[in-house]
């Protein structure tokens, strides 16, 4: 648009000058000079009435003034006008009566039909019809069509030489959008490099800086974690093997159920702050993970249903998106009897839609509940026994994917948990 409407803009102005300023002046002037010689051609039949003299001013107008001339003997017009202009005229004929009106001024005929390359004007003499015929390059100029030709076709240059222009600087700027999309959705950013204009080049610099500086963050956090995890891990299996050294003490089972807890809530911290940013992205089928799942479910007595329209492809960490729908299955198990899990092609996206029959999630928590360590007892159970961090899990896998996941009321009301994957 930027290139098109200002060519479009100033094609419409030039045509606007040209057509009503050039154009009409041009076309005036040679009617004029038509109409001059037919003023000339009558007053010189008027000083001079013979044949010989006709025959002479005829003859010098078909030399000189590309007009034939004839004479018609007590013949009167027909359709004889008079300072007139027809809706239906053309420039060239309206051109034309201004003029013979100017410098005839006798009752005319004009006939531009009749003819194919020449003009038939009819002049009513007191006592004949002066018959003028000439051709139409004398009241018409071909540089019209000259102008037409080389504004459009400069246009067309000018927009074609634009168009690979822009195409040349637009390209980095998408790629530069596909590859900031890659890597949004944590897959591998390959055969990117910065090119094109300074700007874009800058663009694409200062993400390639950005991506290596996330990915570093990343790779430090998971080091980090892989550090806390054993030095946690090590004191507690030494607690652990102390009170299993005190045969039973009193006190000693709610001292191993306390470090059970602590061990259960250190690997939902790790498992959250992980995310499983090590994994690599590949092509998987959302249908067979789903059928994984929930055939792990029912191994443990859990009812669900699983509805899932054949294939669906994406790419995506197969273990991540995994412990996802675990998290959010395991959550809905444990507050309702009955799981239904639809999943299918949905326009540009895959949408996951899981429901349950248990007593759902006030509309006002429901935003809450994504956030870490959030426990929701009062509004579902007083006896859960999470930490707060399974739908927190399964947010970041989704956004990692370029997707979100948004809760509502299922048909049973329920909760109904809407995922959507973006092929």
């Amino acid at each position: 648009m930027i290139i098109v409407m200002p060519l479009i803009l100033l094609q419409i102005v030039s045509a606007l000058i040209f057509f009503e300023t050039h154009w009409d002046k041009v076309t005036l002037r040679l009617a004029r000079s038509v109409a001059g010689d037919i003023a000339v051609i009558m007053d010189v039949l008027r000083q001079d009435q013979s044949v010989q003299g006709q025959q002479k001013i005829f003859k010098i107008a078909e030399d000189n003034m590309h007009i034939t001339a004839t004479l018609i003997p007590e013949a009167m017009i027909n359709q004889a006008t008079k300072n007139t202009v027809r809706i239906t005229d053309g420039l060239m004929e309206r051109m034309l009566r201004q003029a013979l009106n100017e410098y005839v001024r006798k009752p005319f005929k004009i006939d531009t039909s009749s003819l194919k390359r020449q003009v038939k004007i009819d002049v009513q003499l007191s006592d004949a019809v002066l018959r003028i015929i000439t051709t139409r390059k004398r009241l018409f100029s071909s540089t019209v069509y000259v102008f037409v030709i080389w504004m459009i076709g400069t246009s067309m240059i000018l927009f074609g030489v634009a168009t690979i222009f822009m195409r040349n600087q637009v390209r980095p700027i998408r790629r530069l959008a596909i590859a900031a999309d890659q890597f949004g959705k944590g897959r591998e950013v390959i055969k990117f490099k910065p090119e094109g204009a300074t700007e874009v080049r800058q663009a694409a610099t200062a993400f390639m800086l950005m991506r290596d500086r996330i990915k570093r963050q990343i790779s430090q956090r998971t080091d980090m974690l892989a550090g806390v995890s054993h030095d946690l891990r090590t004191p507690l299996t030494r607690m652990k093997l102390q009170l299993a050294m005190l045969n039973n003490d009193s006190g000693s089972e709610e001292l191993q159920t306390d470090i059970v807890e602590m061990e259960h809530m250190l690997e939902g911290y790790l498992a959250f702050a992980r995310g499983e940013g090590g994994e690599k992205a590949s092509l998987s089928d959302i249908s067979n993970i789903l059928s994984g799942v929930v055939a792990d479910t029912k191994r443990k007595g859990a009812l669900i249903d699983l509805h899932s329209e054949g294939q669906l492809m994406v790419t995506l960490r197969p273990s991540a998106f995994k412990r996802c729908l675990m998290n959010i299955i395991e959550n809905a198990l444990h507050y309702a009897e009955h799981v239904m899990i639809r999943a299918g092609t949905r326009q540009d996206c895959i949408e996951i839609v899981i429901d349950d029959d248990g007593p759902g999630i006030a509309e006002t928590d429901r935003e809450d509940v994504f956030k870490p360590f959030f426990r929701l007892e009062k509004s579902r159970n007083q006896h859960t026994g999470g930490v707060g961090l399974g739908l927190s899990i399964a947010r970041d896998v989704m956004r990692a994917l370029g997707g979100e996941i948004a809760l509502e009321t299922s048909p049973d009301d329920g909760l109904r948990v809407r995922l959507r994957i973006p092929i």
